[in-house]
């Protein structure tokens, strides 16, 4: 079964939105495949306005979240793999959600051990 993570973020993201508050990201940047400015992050970690009047081409798939955003007015594109996203939540009272750092696996567990085939009996 897919993973229920992005399909939860995108409808925080547009619970915050028609709130009427900014979406920010809380982005794990020591994560495999995250491109942020390196100067913004702190403790290993990064917050992002991902707020509609705040970046360009917003792109939020289910293994990645896209965009432009400006950083110290510079235009830069961002890349944001949804595992590595540990909350989102609105900059105006907090409320969000915050995840797991650890995420199930995204592949269905391993078959059972080969069983015997099941004894059945006629009945008449």
């Amino acid at each position: 079964m897919n993973s229920s993570r992005p399909y939860i973020i995108r409808a925080i993201y547009e619970w915050i939105v028609d709130n009427d508050c900014t979406p920010h990201l809380l982005v794990d940047v020591e994560t495999e495949g995250v491109e942020v400015p390196q100067a913004y992050v702190s403790d290993g970690q990064i917050v992002l306005n991902v707020s509609p009047t705040a970046v360009v081409g917003l792109d939020m798939g289910n293994e990645y979240i896209y965009f432009n955003g400006r950083f110290g007015g510079v235009a830069t594109d961002i890349t944001v793999p949804i595992r590595s996203i540990l909350g989102i939540y609105a900059r105006e009272n907090g409320q969000g959600m915050v995840f797991d750092t650890v995420e199930e696996p995204d592949t269905p567990p391993d078959p059972p051990a080969s069983r015997s085939r099941p004894s059945l009996k006629v009945v008449k």
